[in-house]
């Protein structure tokens, strides 16, 4: 029987929306093939190995759940200890390959190298540690970055520690030689310039990454006993210093402030009363964490996996995972549940805002991630064998992070001592 005209073309025209919707549904990829990049060998592992094993148990934990959209992930890890140039190579050909997305990097000067390139070849990245304030100098439209900065995260440090001491009058600085330890160091002297004008920096140590021993530097914390000592020394470098440092009783004659110091707690020796942070607000028992309800499930599989409980580097690159499929789901949400193109995905990650782990974040229009900061002290507590964080705080990111445009340390200088008065005390966060 011969149909009429326009059902003819109704017809056709079921016929082309079924084809593309195949079609569509044949365009869903076997796997999302990521490239992941952190520290696998040399000192920076102690650092960068747990955040390998963080995204070792998400991805086991998302494939079993259905994976992405039915997308299950397949991952290439990439070891940044071979350097920028080997980096980027990877990265390269990864991203000229199979890779659909990146998750890159832990080294600050790794992220700076590869946003551009990002941009240059289309690739949604996401930056999983990489914390410098310069990283948005310059847009970047395909490089994002969810775990805040170092304004903000030594900002915090330097505040409670204020609050801790208001007394306070002489400070000394032991940072790596690199950017992110001069950077830090500028930002804890720019915010007690502002907040206590009357502080004496009495020491500024920067001793080079990988050093065997730091005895030249405790001899000189140990003359000039600083009531605290600020220090951004992390992975392999941090815990040769506290063994090193411990015997003399540096941890006794004055503050320390360790800023990635929850990171070596399950192995290294430090007394409590030590103040430490996990760059954000990635601490796994905290309240936040405990209220979401998916942090001591993440813990167990890390735990029963790897034989100890996750550290922050492994909690931030758990949140980037959730970051990266929180974005998936919304492209795919706006895409009529087609499995999105790189575009789509860039353009459902503008402005997300998601839960994490231990809660929550948000993109501020320069790609910038906004979370809060925990900072607390060693305590033990019953059934722990190892110092955890105590007398907590919980600061609000937003407020700890100049407005976008303008100079950090510039904008850290136009506030007031009263500024102190409006943040939560030490203990608060409990």
């Amino acid at each position: 029987m011969n149909l009429p005209l326009f059902s003819r073309k109704t017809a056709t025209a079921l016929a082309l929306i079924a084809a593309a919707t195949g079609a569509m549904a044949q365009d869903k990829p076997e796997s999302l093939d990521l490239g992941v990049f952190t520290f696998m060998s040399g000192p920076a592992a102690a650092y960068g190995m747990p955040g390998k094993q963080g995204a070792e148990v998400m991805i086991e934990k998302i494939n079993a759940e259905g994976g992405i959209g039915g997308v299950p992930i397949e991952a290439t890890f990439v070891d940044e200890a071979q350097g920028a140039e080997g980096v980027i190579s990877e990265y390269r050909r990864l991203a000229e390959g199979e890779a659909e997305f990146m998750i890159a990097a832990l080294s600050s000067g790794n992220c700076l190298a590869l946003a551009p390139i990002a941009d240059q070849l289309k690739m949604p990245t996401i930056g999983w540690n990489c914390d410098t304030h310069q990283l948005f100098k310059e847009p970047h439209d395909y490089y994002y970055r969810p775990n805040g900065n170092t304004i903000a995260e030594f900002m915090a440090y330097t505040l409670y520690f204020l609050k801790q001491n208001p007394d306070i009058k002489r400070v000394a600085i032991i940072n790596p030689d690199y950017s992110f330890g001069h950077d830090a160091a500028e930002i804890v002297k720019a915010t007690l310039a502002t907040m206590k004008p009357d502080v004496e920096i009495v020491a500024e140590l920067f001793p080079k990454m990988g050093s065997a021993t730091y005895q030249t530097e405790i001899s000189r914390l140990a003359a000039t006993r600083p009531e605290v000592i600020f220090s951004n020394l992390w992975g392999g470098d941090l815990e040769n210093f506290i063994r090193q440092a411990a015997p003399r009783g540096i941890f006794k004659q004055s503050q320390a402030v360790l800023a990635l110091g929850e990171a070596v707690l399950q192995r290294s020796d430090l007394p409590e009363g030590v103040v430490v942070g996990v760059l954000g607000d990635g601490w796994w028992r905290s309240p936040d964490a405990e209220s979401i309800g998916m942090a001591s499930d993440f813990a167990t599989a890390y735990a029963e996996k790897f034989g100890e409980d996750p550290v922050f580097p492994a909690i931030k690159m758990a949140n980037s995972f959730l970051v990266m499929k929180a974005g998936y789901e919304k492209a795919m949400a706006d895409n009529g549940g087609a499995w999105p193109t790189e575009e789509q995905v860039i353009a459902a990650l503008k402005g997300l805002t998601t839960q994490t782990l231990t809660g929550e974040m948000t993109f501020r229009e320069d790609n910038d991630g906004i979370v809060d900061q925990v900072v607390g002290m060693t305590t033990m507590v019953e059934g722990i064998d190892y110092p955890v964080l105590g007398n907590m705080v919980r600061y609000d990111g937003e407020a700890l992070l100049p407005p976008m445009g303008e100079d950090p340390l510039a904008w850290i200088g136009s506030l007031t001592p009263e500024f102190l008065d409006t943040l939560p005390e030490p203990g608060s966060y409990e």
